[in-house]
């Protein structure tokens, strides 16, 4: 890499670091106002919320990472296009693809950054800041886990185990229920392909088996189409943590693609892993587009970046709003969850690409 790449590369990752410490820093500020008043009045020590807010970056981070890249490279080229380093530039017959491909790979180097922030780093913080925050502070406990596309739960009087492809409705698949005697002897297995729940009927289970210990004989089993059943816990008491997604590392959520049942549950597993690793990699194509926009907007407005920044604000706002526009329709069926992660980046790059081709033949 020779003198010039190095000076701009540079000036791009300079940008950055002072771009993500201000949003960040903005970021835990107000976070901290919301929070500090539960910390205070449950209680808790200022070095346990130092803690919380501390490990909350990576993921600040990781959620603010497209707009950064894209900033850091709007102000880089912006400083330079000031400063008349631009035109000097090309005026002694550097190419402008010369010019931009620092910036271009610095934003490809913090792309990858995030991508491995997003298989070790952000697991472990999230699942901190998780325990903190709802188990510490809120003293919500979690009593289960989730693994292999199944939930897990330990109740007062027994263990449930199931498939909840739709979070927000109390309908549970491949549904199982089964309590112990004090000495760890199985004593009653309730199975079912299908549990309802609801406030007037409680616990409905449909093409179902009981097995129930009849020592010494063994199990009696006994099957049934529709019954209804009193277990002690409602779906409220499955308590899962926000961004509980988000504590599964990218390999995590690839391998829980492969272990669903259904359908259904098989195109939400894809999308939360496409959706996940199309995010990360959303800064590169906005980096594609915000930089001819940024010599657009100057060639108009002249050399000021109090035009440029709240444009390249508003097109990652843009881009937000159309890739989870394209994510809700891929988990709701209408849309491949492969196409919804990749048709954002597709139109914005070769956008991009027309662009900075037509500003350097200019």
């Amino acid at each position: 890499m020779n003198l010039l790449n190095r000076y701009i590369l540079l000036q791009f990752l300079r940008s950055f670091v002072i771009v993500a410490a201000a949003f960040v820093a903005i970021y835990i500020l107000v976070d901290f106002f919301e929070k500090i008043d539960k910390f205070m009045s449950t209680g808790k020590t200022i070095g346990l919320a130092l803690q919380f807010f501390l490990l909350s970056i990576p993921f600040i981070l990781d959620m603010l990472g497209p707009v950064l890249i894209l900033l850091a490279g709007v102000i880089s080229l912006g400083i330079l296009s000031h400063n008349n380093e631009l035109t000097a530039m090309m005026a002694g017959g550097i190419h402008l693809r010369s010019i931009i491909n620092p910036i271009l790979i610095g934003g490809i180097l913090l792309t990858m950054l995030f991508l491995s922030m997003a298989q070790w780093v952000l697991p472990r913080t999230i699942e901190a800041t998780n325990t903190i925050w709802y188990e510490n502070v809120k003293g919500m406990v979690p009593l289960g886990i989730y693994r292999n596309g199944r939930y897990y739960y330990k109740g007062k009087e027994g263990f449930f185990s199931f498939a909840r492809p739709w979070p927000k409705k109390d309908i549970f698949l491949d549904f199982s229920y089964s309590s112990w005697t004090p000495d760890h002897t199985l004593e009653t297995q309730v199975s079912a392909q299908k549990a309802e729940w609801t406030a007037a009927d409680g616990w409905q289970l449909s093409q179902g088996q009981i097995q129930r210990s009849t020592p010494p004989e063994g199990f009696v089993t006994t099957l049934f189409d529709t019954q209804n059943f009193a277990f002690p816990e409602s779906p409220e008491f499955f308590f899962i943590p926000k961004y509980q997604s988000a504590e599964l590392s990218l390999t995590e959520l690839f391998q829980d693609m492969h272990n669903k049942n259904t359908a259904s549950e098989t195109a939400l597993a894809q999308t939360n892993f496409y959706s996940r690793i199309s995010y990360t990699l959303l800064g590169i194509p906005l980096l594609f587009l915000g930089l001819p926009v940024l010599m657009i907007s100057y060639r108009k407005w002249g050399k000021d970046l109090s035009v440029a920044i709240p444009v390249s604000c508003g097109m990652a706002f843009v881009a937000w709003g159309l890739w989870g526009a394209l994510q809700s329709l891929a988990k709701a069926g209408y849309l491949s969850p492969l196409i919804a992660a990749m048709l954002i980046h597709i139109i914005f790059g070769f956008s991009g690409f027309l662009l900075l081709h037509r500003q350097g033949s200019n």
